[in-house]
């Protein structure tokens, strides 16, 4: 019996599929040195055979049965290496997504576990899995996400989301985060562990140090504009009220453009503009916590730490260089 079935659309994205496989080849390989049961897997396609990725990378799968086999594997979709909503909308309008979607549909309603990483989490969409679930894209492809699927909660802070039988992880890379879940949650915490140190994995909780807010609005140039003029005044930023003022609108007209934007509020742009300079100083200066979060406008460096902690998951240490530089 297979602990996980791999789904494999053409076109997807190479690393989100080499990932899954060498972390499962990985488990595999410690797991008879822990006395655990190595994972079992197999990469399906809709049509079988090879199948293209992107990059021109081919891997070899086999044709998805039909019937569907309820084996109690948990699936898993690599991303599809799409960065725009009208892409994946495009994708997803293709002979082989229809046929993936109802595949993933019928396994989902017949009880089974599903997971999908990036841009392969509107996938889950098109099969109607997601409603009343919190889930996590891709950071930049959230509001998308929303729009498209209003019903659910999309959390685009979170590297993994676990909600039910669905687990969902973020962008491009996150596809390791949600592997290491995978690998604990169904072959325990041991073997999780022991790739994590053996491959370097540093267990992540959170998108949100990464999020840039320019890109995270899709091209708004509002929203740019707010950022920048937000980060050119810390650490005193305006206030929600001022910024409406010199944009010359009201606090309402304001706030929804960012929210329909951003799925974010107003001071929730200006907290992420003052982590993201913070994140860059501690990264390239040799400022203390103190003198950083004094430069981005928090009270002092133990409410930096604790903004950090609740919105990156994070203390300021984690994002100093870890190399050091050469002389």
């Amino acid at each position: 019996m297979l602990d996980f079935t791999i789904l494999v659309l053409e076109g997807a994205y190479p690393t989100s599929v080499a990932v899954t496989l060498d972390v499962l080849a990985a488990a595999a390989t410690l797991a008879p040195r822990l006395g655990v049961a190595p994972p079992r897997w197999k990469l399906y396609s809709i049509d079988g055979a090879m199948t293209p990725l992107q990059l021109g990378v081919c891997v070899s799968t086999t044709r998805l049965p039909s019937p569907l086999q309820t084996d109690q594997s948990v699936w898993i979709v690599p991303g599809l290496g799409l960065d725009e909503a009208a892409a994946i909308q495009q994708r997803l309008a293709l002979d082989d997504a229809h046929r993936a979607v109802d595949a993933l549909q019928k396994y989902a309603h017949a009880g089974g576990q599903i997971a999908a990483s990036c841009s392969a989490v509107f996938l889950l969409q098109a099969a109607g899995l997601l409603a009343g679930r919190r889930v996590t894209t891709s950071w930049w492809l959230a509001p998308a996400l929303k729009r498209i699927e209003p019903g659910c909660d999309v959390d685009a802070d979170r590297m993994v989301c676990a909600d039910g039988p669905l687990v969902t992880a973020g962008a491009a890379f996150a596809q390791t985060d949600l592997m290491l879940h995978l690998l604990r949650t169904r072959c325990g915490n041991a073997l999780a562990d022991a790739v994590s140190r053996v491959l370097l994995i540093d267990g992540r909780q959170a998108q949100a140090p990464f999020i840039v807010p320019e890109v995270f609005a899709n091209g708004d140039d509002l929203v740019a504009r707010l950022a920048a003029r937000i980060e050119t005044s810390l650490p005193e930023p305006p206030s929600v009220g001022e910024l409406a003022r010199e944009f010359c609108m009201s606090e309402k007209t304001l706030s929804r453009h960012i929210q329909r934007a951003t799925g974010k509020s107003t001071l929730a742009l200006v907290q992420s503009v003052k982590l993201r300079r913070a994140r860059a100083l501690l990264e390239s200066s040799r400022m203390t916590v103190e003198q950083i979060a004094a430069a981005v406008g928090y009270q002092d460096a133990t409410a930096l730490r604790r903004m950090m902690k609740r919105v990156a998951g994070a203390n300021p240490s984690r994002f100093r260089p870890t190399i050091a530089a050469l002389p």
